[in-house]
């Protein structure tokens, strides 16, 4: 199993739903020390607009989110679905448990 923390679009049921074929069950925590920031990203009909997270390593600054346990097949599925645009990192929550989580490539 493996825990992933969410801040953006992943938390969404109909998301899930998509990726998954399950709506998940996740808990509260947060993520200290970065800040949500845009990315534009070029798709079919335009620019549009996706939240990515920033480390700033300042205490005052926090992502509040939620965290999922996801099978393996799972993790693969989330960066199938965030695509080439992010990447997977791990972190440090503060509930003091790591998860897996999406920044921007560059």
């Amino acid at each position: 199993m493996a825990k992933l923390f969410a801040y953006g679009s992943l938390q969404e049921t109909d998301v899930q739903q998509t990726i998954f074929g399950r709506t998940l069950k996740g808990d509260a925590d947060s993520l200290i020390g970065y800040t949500v920031t845009k990315i534009e990203i070029e798709e079919e009909f335009g620019m549009a607009s996706y939240p990515i997270i920033t480390s700033t390593e300042k205490l005052q600054d926090i992502i509040v989110g939620l965290l999922y346990e996801i099978t393996d097949d799972e993790l693969l599925q989330a960066d199938t679905y965030e695509g080439v645009h992010y990447k997977r990192m791990e972190v440090l929550l503060e509930s003091n448990q790591i998860a897996w989580t999406f920044t921007a490539t560059n």
